[in-house]
């Protein structure tokens, strides 16, 4: 694939052929930033779906019979020539997503890396002997499943979408990948990466709209495991989907309404600062880990306050591909207007819109999805900007007076993936920790993903934990096997 050109075509991969759909249709996929088509990807069809399911039923006994070593060498490899690949890979990631060059030059890595991680954790695949009877061995095996759909979201494409290959493949599995219909051209390189280091059908990657693309893979009998990442409204709907055809194990990595929670034993600079990385403006608000609740102590109020919208007013807003661009567009049309719809909910219910909500002056943002950067303050959990994920840049400021109260803003609604804690007292950490109802937690931090460690949310939030050992292991079925001695009857 020739990224330097204006446009690019990224065909899908199935059965170890780069291909298109079996209707010949294609979806054109636009630059946020200035709303120029750039590329153009296929719009698959069901029978798509069923091909890339029946490439991957046939590739799946080789290769669940290939041994972890070699199935970790080839990871490895993918993820080498990603790297090799890393400045094309970037330079069209962030032309269709609006994410900023800066910032998206760690997910060309991160990807690379997530390969290489699971790579590793072959002979992790192990099962346990049980004193069960004293005459007979007892033993527990993990199996594949066989065929795993993945369903990706468009905010981090190439990231996730070597996230959604590496546990499936390395636990024996086959995989069929969707990509995001809103940034789904950078997953064309990844296609042909996988098509010259994989056997055939064992990745297989399909572009489209969510109907019928997802919805085909969820509802697929043959397709007994699925991990998505995504909304709450799309996880609710391909398991009602999935429970419609079989028995499936649906894993859901959804959305988040995260509280920063500050303690008034923190300096307020720090808090600012905290608070404004955390929001992840510099993804637009695009990350599902964003802290987009504020919830500070009384006496931190105003001092944070005034500091955050300082610096969320400075923010450099600007081509994404320019280095010296601290936040680029909305991710698409459709989403763009759906946050614009939120600020306005916003002001209608009280919120005080502080800095914010509108398109941004100036003549490179006339064309695009821009929004500038979004804080309301005198927030409260009753209205829909306190309660409700945005999924952008739009920051809500709430105020607490004791720690009880800390705690029932922190857990006032229906989400629960993540929540970020400051303060430099011992037992208040351990106290919060345990008290906010969140799947992972980071305490005088925010953001920071590590490897090894589970990811995943409480509540509304999913099912399941990516990025570790427990993510490998769900890849898997537990097979029990009795040796008996033989007896006479």
């Amino acid at each position: 694939m020739d990224t330097t050109n204006t446009k690019v075509s990224a065909a899908m991969l199935i059965d170890g052929e780069l291909a298109g759909s079996e209707a010949d249709t294609w979806l054109d996929s636009l630059n946020p930033a200035n709303e120029e088509v750039i590329g153009r990807f296929p719009a698959a069809t069901q029978g798509d779906v069923h091909r890339a399911v029946n490439a991957a039923e046939r590739a799946f006994p080789a290769w669940a019979a290939t041994s972890a070593r070699v199935r970790g060498q080839l990871m490895r490899e993918i993820a080498g020539r990603m790297r090799s690949r890393a400045d094309e890979i970037l330079r069209l990631e962030v032309m269709d997503t609006g994410n900023t060059i800066t910032k998206m030059r760690k997910d060309v890595e991160s990807a690379a890396n997530a390969l290489e991680y699971y790579a590793g954790l072959g002979t992790e695949l192990k099962g346990e002997t049980v004193p069960a009877s004293v005459d007979n061995l007892h033993l527990t095996f993990h199996e594949p499943y066989g065929v795993v759909g993945r369903i990706i979201p468009f905010n981090h494409p190439i990231k996730f979408a070597a996230n959604a290959l590496a546990a499936p493949l390395m636990a024996g599995n086959t995989v069929v990948l969707k990509t995001p219909e809103q940034s789904p051209l950078s997953a064309g390189i990844l296609a042909e990466i996988c098509k010259d280091v994989l056997p055939a059908g064992v990745a297989n990657i399909v572009s489209g709209n969510g109907f019928p693309v997802g919805d085909a893979i969820a509802r697929h009998p043959r397709i007994k495991r699925i991990g998505f990442t995504g909304s709450v409204q799309t996880g609710l709907a391909i398991q009602r989907a999935a429970a419609e055809t079989s028995v499936k194990a649906v894993s859901l990595e959804l959305g988040g309404k995260n509280p920063l929670i500050a303690f008034p034993d923190v300096d307020p600079d720090i808090i600012a600062n905290a608070a404004v990385s955390g929001m992840n403006f510099a993804w637009q608000g695009q990350s599902c880990g964003s802290m987009s609740r504020l919830l500070l102590h009384e006496s931190l109020y105003q001092p944070v306050l005034d500091r955050v919208v300082a610096k969320v007013k400075a923010l450099r807003l600007g081509d994404p591909l320019d280095p010296a661009s601290e936040m680029g567009p909305m991710n698409s049309l459709r989403h763009y207007e759906r946050v614009r719809a939120m600020t306005g909910t916003g002001v209608e219910q009280g919120a005080r819109l502080l800095t914010g909500g509108g398109r941004p002056k100036g003549e490179q943002f006339e064309r695009g999805y821009w929004l500038e950067p979004t804080v309301f303050s005198e927030v409260d959990p009753t209205m829909t900007i306190g309660r409700e994920e945005i999924f952008g840049p739009v920051l809500s400021v709430f105020r607490w007076k004791t720690e009880s109260e800390a705690i029932d803003l922190a857990n006032s609604t229906a989400y629960g993936l993540a929540a970020s804690i400051w303060t430099n007292e011992y037992g208040t950490a351990l106290r919060m920790m345990r008290a906010v109802r969140a799947g992972y937690v980071w305490v005088n931090g925010t953001s920071g993903h590590f490897y090894g460690t589970p990811f995943g949310g409480f509540g509304n939030s999913g099912i399941g934990r990516e990025e570790g050992l427990a993510e490998l292991l769900s890849y898997t079925e537990i097979k029990t096997a009795h040796l008996m001695s033989i007896k006479a009857l």
